[in-house]
Order: C-alpha cells, then sequence, then structure tokens
C-alpha cells in the first residue's frame, strides 16, 4: 500500500476559514505580526543590543526574533497583511476560490498562504489534479514575493509544478520599493492561470496515451536526477558501479515508486509518460526522506524537488516528441 503523505503546505500551515478575509487569514496562521529592518548596530526594545556583520538586519517586533541579518540597504519590507491582502479581491467571490492553508518556515522568515481555485484538471476519466495558487514571501533577505499555479494530482497528492516552454508558471517580484504597487498588478496570474491549467491538461493527457517501456522510465529518472556533468559522463560510458550510492538509491527509490505504487497503477499512469513524470514528483512527495517539514518545503515549492520535477517534465516533452531517442547519451 502507497503511503500517501498530506501536501507539505498543509503539515506546517494552519487551515483558514474558506471565506476568510486576508486580515482573518493571517490571524488564524499566526502570522499577524510586523517586521522591522534596523542598522547593524541597534538596541531592540527590550534592551538588547544586536550587531549585524551585514548593513541591515530583519527582525520580529512582538518576539524579536531575528529573521535576516544579510539585509542590503535597497531590501523593503513587504508585511504579512500588505502580501496577503493580494488575494483579498479573488477570494471568495463567484468563482469559487477559497483559502485553504498559511503558515510560515522557522521564526517566521519565511511566509506562505494557498488558494484553491474552483477548476480542476482532469486526466483520462477519473485522474484530477487540483489548482491552486500559492504565495510565498520572505523577511531574511532571501528570496522574492512568488505568485505560482501549483496544481496538486489529488490521488497521491503529488505537486506537478511546472513551466511550459511557452508560459511561465509564476510571478516574481523583488523586494524594493515597487513591490506592494507591483502585487497590487499581479492579478492577471489568475488568467495566466487559466492558460496554464488549460495547456497542462492537454499535455498530461496527451503522456497518458504515450507508451513508454519500464528500461525508458529508469533512464528518464537517472536523467531528471542527475546532480553533475561527473555522473553523467559515468552513466554515458557505461561506469555505473562509478556512480555514488547516494545518488543510485535515489533512482532505485523512484523506479520502485513507478512500479509499485498504487497510484502509478491506473489507466493513466502505468506504462505511459504520464506515469514517468509522476515517478519523480510522487518521489520527492511520498518517498524521500527530508532533514524536516521545513526542508521538505523548500525542496519542492522552490528547491531541488522543483528543479529535477522541471528537468522530469522538459524530458517528457521531449520524449513526446522525439521518442526514446532523447534517452540516448551522447
Amino acid at each position: 500500500m502507497e503511503n500517501i503523505k498530506e501536501k507539505i503546505w498543509k503539515v506546517i500551515g494552519q487551515d483558514i476559514d474558506p471565506n476568510a478575509t486576508s486580515a482573518e487569514a493571517i490571524k488564524q496562521a499566526g502570522l499577524d505580526f510586523q517586521v522591522s529592518k534596523c542598522p547593524n548596530i541597534h538596541v531592540l526594545p527590550s534592551g538588547r543590543e544586536i550587531t549585524s556583520g551585514n548593513s541591515f538586519f530583519t527582525f520580529r517586533t512582538d518576539t524579536e526574533a531575528i529573521l535576516g541579518s544579510k539585509i542590503g540597504k535597497d531590501y523593503q519590507i513587504l508585511q504579512n497583511t500588505d502580501a496577503f491582502a493580494f488575494f483579498d479581491n479573488i477570494v471568495g467571490g463567484p468563482g469559487g476560490i477559497q483559502y485553504e492553508t498559511a503558515g510560515a518556515l522557522g521564526y517566521g522568515e519565511t511566509i506562505f498562504i494557498t488558494v484553491k481555485l474552483s477548476s480542476y484538471i482532469r486526466v483520462g476519466r477519473d485522474d484530477l489534479i487540483d489548482e491552486y495558487l500559492f504565495l510565498t514571501s520572505t523577511h531574511d533577505g532571501s528570496g522574492s514575493i512568488t505568485i505560482a499555479f501549483t496544481p496538486v494530482r489529488i490521488w497521491c497528492a503529488n505537486t506537478l509544478t511546472a513551466a511550459l516552454k511557452n508560459c511561465s508558471n509564476q510571478i516574481k517580484i523583488r523586494h524594493t520599493a515597487s513591490a506592494s504597487e507591483k502585487l497590487k498588478s499581479a492579478h492577471h496570474m489568475l488568467g495566466l492561470s487559466e492558460q496554464l491549467s488549460t495547456d497542462l491538461e492537454d499535455t498530461f493527457n496527451h503522456w497518458s496515451r504515450v507508451r513508454i517501456s519500464d528500461p525508458e522510465v529508469k533512464k528518464l529518472i537517472q536523467l531528471a536526477m542527475m546532480p553533475n556533468k561527473e555522473s553523467y559522463e559515468k552513466l554515458k560510458f557505461g561506469r555505473e558501479s562509478e556512480l555514488s550510492t547516494y545518488y543510485t538509491n535515489i533512482v532505485d527509490n523512484a523506479f520502485d515508486y513507478a512500479m509499485t505504487a498504487e497510484s502509478q497503477q491506473g489507466a493513466t499512469t502505468k506504462g505511459t509518460l504520464f506515469g514517468a513524470y509522476n515517478a519523480v514528483t510522487g518521489y520527492y512527495q511520498n518517498v524521500r526522506n527530508f532533514k524536516d517539514d521545513d526542508s521538505k518545503f523548500k525542496a519542492i515549492m522552490h528547491g531541488t524537488a522543483l528543479e529535477r520535477s522541471q528537468v522530469a517534465f522538459n524530458l517528457c516533452a521531449d520524449f513526446a516528441t522525439h521518442g526514446s531517442s532523447i534517452l540516448r547519451l551522447n
């Protein structure tokens, strides 16, 4: 029996009243705190003196937890209330868009909120994929404010986020003085998500009809999980015995998931290109052991797991067009 794990944002975050306002969502998720940016030598209200090796640092005004110590002079704080207000004009309206989860990593360095769209992607007759908009922002000086279209396959909670070659799946806004204004104009993400939904539904349905052999699935996984050029050269010249145990275990576990997981045995996945893609995404969602939930969140939403999933998506797109020739190492 497949061990299906909950979506990582549901593990870390708090469930939100679907019809809440952004202000209510922030309170329900415990994110109703303010962040302040200060010079590298500064005395906090409690009397504690902070000395940062860089120009500025950020901290929570309620707990005085230091959120970022490597902050540049041009970095502008976007308070949680301003970030979440992006959704106020689209949640609870006639489209049926609803809040699902909100939360934070660490002491509040990264905050996020998800809203569930009313539509879904259908692959075959009954393989359904929920659609979400995912907003994340940071207070530690790393990363941008990001709004992403994030599909999740219901059957196994796989996050299938992927950028199509002709269309990005996300909007990124830098933490500058114009961030709040740019965020107000980012509602075209809804139109973008509608186009992505249509394109992905067409793509996944096509892949569900493209046959791929078991050895080809393993080769695709090997290429998708490839850590570096040196490993590629070893694989290319038949020196697989020299590959790291860490890498070969990843490939073996992902391939085992592809062959044995219950969610991989349906008509849309067993022996299909869509199933091969889900082997990679499903490995990170349901098989891979992470140091902690925060690490899993970072990997799936904007880290290594997302990168590997995108490589797998690109390989599948090429396979659908050119066949197994794209798996030949040259």
